[in-house]
């Protein structure tokens, strides 16, 4: 190779690992509800996602960016058909970590591992 295709695939592989990527969060919802769940969804600023189904002892993963700044909650349908609302932690716009919501009889706890 030429010396100018050896400077840009080193300037290519810099830029690769200097900090060029998006800010996001990878969220994790867990059913420990010992039943299968349905109609999960996570209400984050501006956004929700989820699943029609999480069997229990599965985890459903979810990557999002946070636009906006607002409050978080989770909705999901038990066994029972009955349905459950838990509110979250709030997030705003540029942070980034993990959020792990664990699903239970009833109820949901949310671990939080966010950075600015």
């Amino acid at each position: 190779m030429t010396g100018k295709i050896w400077v840009a695939v080193g300037l290519a592989g810099l830029i690769g690992t200097t900090g060029c990527a998006s800010k996001y969060v990878e969220a994790v919802v867990r059913n420990e509800t010992g039943a299968t769940v349905s109609l999960v969804e996570v209400d984050y600023p501006s956004a929700s996602f989820g699943t029609e189904t999480l069997a229990a002892g599965a985890e459903y993963h979810y990557r999002f960016k946070i636009l906006g700044s607002g409050a978080t909650k989770v909705i999901w349908t038990d066994s029972a058909r009955k349905e459950h609302t838990v509110a979250g932690p709030e997030l705003k716009e540029g942070e980034q970590g993990r959020v792990t919501i664990t699903l239970t009889d009833g109820n949901a706890g949310w671990d939080v591992q966010i950075l600015p």
